[in-house]
């Protein structure tokens, strides 16, 4: 699937505008969610309430406010706050070119990928290889979604990638920590380099780690579902509250009579079991899940 861009913009020093499209470079990993259920197995509903009366506050009448004090907030309107945003920029305004080792990894917030728009080519190119002589990275300024952002453009090996850098005071110090230093001998430090010797490697390869909690998690639920320990949440529109475990022989054995008996049988309706009347919506996303191994990712995937 080709990748979308999110973004029209325009890298700009000097008197030299670059047209460039902006995509994400990273996606986060898709979690393993659980929901919080009633004890029953049923879906349970979150509610604000008001602190001094209890009575439950609608998302529509909430207000936002500053606390500047303890128990003391200043309130904002919608227009108020909308006002106050930074208005969004098209533009990527690089300001100076830096040693690129001189930005610390720890100013490192979200990645991006710029690649050059129409008529962009050739100025994208130009600047990709002068960083790359230069061994400097640009700093820029950036407006987007209503927040002004300090970034950081560097030239990666198939082109350039902008990154969103931290604010000053959004990074701690380890001298708040007060560490105390310890002198270490030259013997101890010979061992020590032996042993980082020993397990060394020429680059850092990201396919060489895998989430192996992630896996152990799916394992369990992939476990879970095959051997049919399943709870079907009830429904508002369900004949009766709660939810059971299912059996899916009996339910599969339960539906086949009743399908009998609809179509004329001589075992009339009223001989079917009403528990299983109600289990017929459920078994049949059970039984999904219970085929062969190959079906358990997508079984997981409507949970």
């Amino acid at each position: 699937m080709a990748a979308r861009s999110i973004a029209s913009l325009n890298l700009s020093f000097g008197l030299v505008n670059i047209p460039v499209k902006l995509y994400s470079a990273t996606e986060s990993s898709e979690q393993v969610r659980f929901n919080l259920l009633a004890p029953d197995g049923s879906r349970v509903k979150q509610q604000y309430v008001h602190a001094t009366t209890g009575a439950v506050v609608e998302r529509g009448q909430m207000v936002k406010g500053y606390e500047f004090e303890a128990d003391h907030f200043v309130m904002f309107t919608p227009e108020e706050l909308k006002a106050l945003d930074e208005a969004a920029s098209h533009v990527i305004d690089i300001v100076s070119f830096v040693p690129e080792k001189s930005v610390d990894p720890i100013f490192y917030d979200r990645a991006y990928f710029l690649a050059p728009d129409k008529r962009g080519g050739k100025p994208y190119a130009l600047l990709m290889e002068a960083m790359r002589k230069s061994g400097r990275c640009a700093l820029a300024r950036w407006t987007s979604k209503g927040k002004q952002y300090v970034v950081q453009v560097r030239a990666a090996e198939d082109g350039l990638v902008l990154q969103q850098l931290l604010y000053a005071q959004e990074v701690r110090s380890l001298k708040d920590l007060d560490i105390e230093p310890v002198s270490v001998s030259q013997a101890e430090l010979d061992l020590a380099l032996q042993l980082i010797q020993q397990i060394a490697q020429d680059s850092y390869d990201p396919d060489a780690f895998k989430d192996e909690e992630k896996g152990r998690v799916l394992a369990a639920i992939d476990k879970k579902i095959a051997g049919k320990e399943i709870v079907a949440s009830a429904r508002a529109d369900d004949p009766a509250p709660g939810a059971q475990i299912i059996d899916l022989a009996e339910a599969l054995r339960a539906s086949l009579g009743l399908r009998a008996a609809k179509a004329g049988a001589s075992k009339p309706v009223a001989a079917v079991d009403p528990s299983a009347l109600k289990e017929r919506k459920p078994v049949r996303r059970a039984a999904k899940a219970a085929e062969p191994v190959a079906a358990s990712a997508p079984a997981r995937a409507r949970k």
